[in-house]
């Protein structure tokens, strides 16, 4: 406790100041471990600014507490510092896993990070059947088969998919689907399968079709093309003239899975390539997956880092975490040697139960493959920096034409869609500057029962209500975060409609007193619906419209017509759910495995509903209480 002296001249006790920066790290290296470890660095508010991993935490952690000679970046992390937390780990390769779980979870704001994070897809063949089904993949891997990926995008692997198809003849289709055929699809028709659900083909002979679909994608393409080209020349002596010419189109397919890309390894059988391109103070990390010697896609990552860091630094911190979640291959290539590659690879292997190595190639296919993916990375970099220079172009003249104090980080713009008010559906779409942000993209269903059908009025209320109630509840008002991060609060909203609209929009507004203002603007339609002549409506001006050929005005246009888009396709899938809705998902107390057995015992929901209740009663699962629900449900009781 501390003496303060009050304004009579007597004297009161007070807390001292809380400790932070050296003097708090200092405290904590005191009772360290030389052990390796993780450690996570806390602001005032406890929030977590930096997570750091150590062969020696005593070590590591001392050098804290010396602030000069440091960069500025790591001298304000350790001021803002008022709280330490360690966690001890057998080994530095564990610390390292552990760090990147930590910081992908708690997102430190010190650290870099994986923004765009993803999940790729990859080729399943499911052997839960006896006739294994080619499917794409995306998730937990629970359904028995063989997985082969990952691909960098699901155009990649419907592509591979057609071609696997025509090459290998295998079925696409469901289970049930498959079950409930009496004659070929006309996948068959067109020789895209070889229709083992109406015995087209025996159940050997489509498993032998199976196995060869599974050596090829594992790499032993070489074996399987030439065990069809010998099948081929026999059938071509034995005058089949039409085998024959079924052969050489799998072998056509083959070649065309294997030569669909400008990156072609011959010698690479399985291995991820990295490099990193660094400009303006940005990043971008390009990854091209190899696998079965074939180029299975690229995808180019924004990582969050500091400008100081140096290119190393960043990459080192992207792989960790890059494969946080993954499984790496056995090998991986890189543009720039990592501070600690037997580190990584020691960890990286733990993870992927094999042998990985890491390898920064200076000759031959390896090289060039290398070399490849720079490329790519500058190119998307400089793509990026030209995209963003247009874009922060069209901000400034959208804050200019209306009134902003600042160009907006984050813009929002709704639109509604029905059919007579049924199936009704509010849509956001969000934009910022790195243009569209279709992850921040959000549909509203709408719910009240008290809105008139049609009323757009109505549904605009709704979805402003609570879009803003949630986001008032869940977000600070006075956020400052990452001038490259995408806010919770939009700057600007664009309502598709005029005077009303934007009436409707002020009484919620209203209603809701925000803790922060933003900017509600109306877009009217032209005269005729036509495009140019929008008229804006924002509260304190007249109506007004934007110069004909003004870049900003095809820029909003764009926006609008983004949020029409997303909307209309929203309500059309959602129309089309509710078409093919079956009627027994409606009865309480029925869920996937009692809709099987009821449809597998009279056939159809219709049959279902014309069910004597001694029937209902005698199918598995289903108690004498629900088939009394079940026969009241149908029967109106």
């Amino acid at each position: 406790m501390a003496r303060s002296p009050r304004p009579d001249g007597t004297t009161q006790m007070t807390d001292p100041a809380p400790l932070s920066g050296p003097e708090v790290i200092r405290n904590f290296v005191k009772t360290l471990p030389t052990a390796p470890g993780v450690y996570r660095m806390f602001d005032a508010a406890g929030e977590v600014i930096y997570v750091g991993k150590a062969r020696s935490l005593k070590a590591r952690v001392t050098n804290y507490t010396r602030p000069e000679g440091l960069d500025i970046r790591i001298q304000r992390m350790i001021a803002a510092t008022c709280n330490m937390e360690f966690v001890l780990t057998e080994t530095e390769a564990e610390a390292l896993l552990l760090e990147a779980n930590l910081i992908k979870r708690l997102k430190p704001r010190y650290n870099v990070l994986l923004r765009d994070d993803k999940s790729f897809p990859y080729i399943l063949i499911a052997t839960d059947h006896e006739a294994p089904e080619l499917r794409k993949h995306r998730g937990t891997r629970r359904a028995k088969g063989h997985y082969f990926g990952p691909f960098a995008s699901a155009l990649a692997v419907k592509r591979t998919i057609n071609s696997l198809q025509k090459a290998f003849l295998l079925r696409t289709c469901s289970d049930s689907f498959y079950k409930g055929r009496t004659r070929p699809c006309i996948l068959h028709q067109i020789k895209r399968c070889s229709a083992p659900c109406t015995g087209e083909i025996s159940l050997p002979d489509y498993a032998e079709l199976a196995e060869e679909a599974r050596q090829f994608l594992s790499g032993k393409s070489k074996s399987v093309q030439d065990h069809l080209a010998a099948d081929m020349n026999k059938a071509a002596e034995a005058l089949d003239f039409e085998r024959a010419a079924l052969l050489r189109d799998r072998i056509s397919a083959l070649a065309q899975v294997q030569g669909g890309s400008d990156a072609v390894a011959r010698t690479v059988e399985e291995a991820d390539v990295f490099a990193i391109s660094h400009e303006a103070g940005q990043f971008c990390v390009q990854v091209f997956f190899f696998r079965a010697f074939q180029n299975w896609g690229n995808h180019a990552f924004r990582p969050r880092a500091d400008a100081t860091l140096d290119d190393v630094e960043v990459l080192e911190a992207f792989i960790s975490q890059f494969y946080e979640d993954r499984t790496p291959p056995r090998q991986i290539l890189l543009s720039h040697a990592l501070t600690e590659p037997a580190l990584m690879e020691e960890a990286l292997s733990s993870r992927a139960g094999h042998k990985v190595n890491i390898l920064v190639p200076q000759r031959g296919e390896k090289r060039e493959l290398v070399q490849h993916a720079v490329d790519n990375a500058r190119e998307a970099l400089g793509r990026q920096l030209a995209e963003g220079a247009t874009q922060k172009t069209l901000l400034d003249g959208v804050a200019n034409l209306f009134g902003l104090n600042e160009p907006p980080r984050r813009i929002e713009i709704y639109d509604n869609s029905h059919i007579s008010g049924t199936n009704a559906v509010g849509a956001m779409v969000v934009a910022g500057v790195d243009g569209l942000s279709k992850k921040h993209y959000r549909t509203f269903n709408i719910k009240s029962t008290e809105i008139t059908p049609g009323d757009d009025f109505g549904m605009m209320r709704e979805v402003l209500t609570r879009r803003f109630t949630r986001l008032a509840a869940e977000s600070a008002p006075d956020e400052e975060g990452d001038e490259s991060e995408m806010p919770d609060w939009p700057d600007v909203v664009f309502i598709d409609g005029g005077a009303g609209q934007l009436n409707a929009v002020r009484e919620v507004i209203a209603e809701l007193n925000l803790p922060r203002e933003v900017t509600f603007i109306g877009i009217a339609k032209g005269e005729e619906r036509d495009a140019g002549r929008e008229k804006f409506h924002m509260e304190g001006r007249a109506p007004f419209m934007l110069p004909h050929r003004d870049p900003v005005l095809y820029y909003v246009q764009r926006l609008r017509d983004e949020a029409h888009r997303f909307a209309i396709g929203t309500h059309r899938a959602k129309r089309q759910k509710a078409a093919i809705s079956n009627p027994l998902d409606e009865i309480e107390g029925i869920g996937p495995t009692r809709k099987r057995a009821l449809l597998q015992r009279f056939g159809s929901a219709k049959a279902v509903s014309r069910a004597a209740l001694a029937d209902l009663t005698s199918v598995p699962g289903v108690s004498s209480q629900l088939a009394q629900q079940i026969y009241d449900h149908f029967n109106g009781s």
